[in-house]
């Protein structure tokens, strides 16, 4: 049986913190900035960082598994 937790819950989280999309933290001009659709290198390396915290503790912690036949 293989298990599809760990990547649908990295596809979505990639998906939703993708710097620029739906917020941006650090922003150019606002500490945090809605839909910008642009971003810059101090927002890339706080998205990567909040990316693995989040997914270590949705997989590590909260034991997310989908199992299919």
């Amino acid at each position: 049986m293989a298990d599809w937790g760990p990547v649908l819950i990295g596809v979505a989280l990639f998906v939703l913190l993708q710097p620029g999309l739906l917020f941006q933290i650090p922003g150019h001009s606002r500490t945090v900035e809605l839909g910008s659709m642009k971003t810059n290198g101090k927002s890339i390396a706080f998205h990567t960082l909040l990316f693995f915290t989040l997914y270590a503790i949705v997989i590590l912690a909260l034991h997310v598994h989908i199992y299919t036949g």
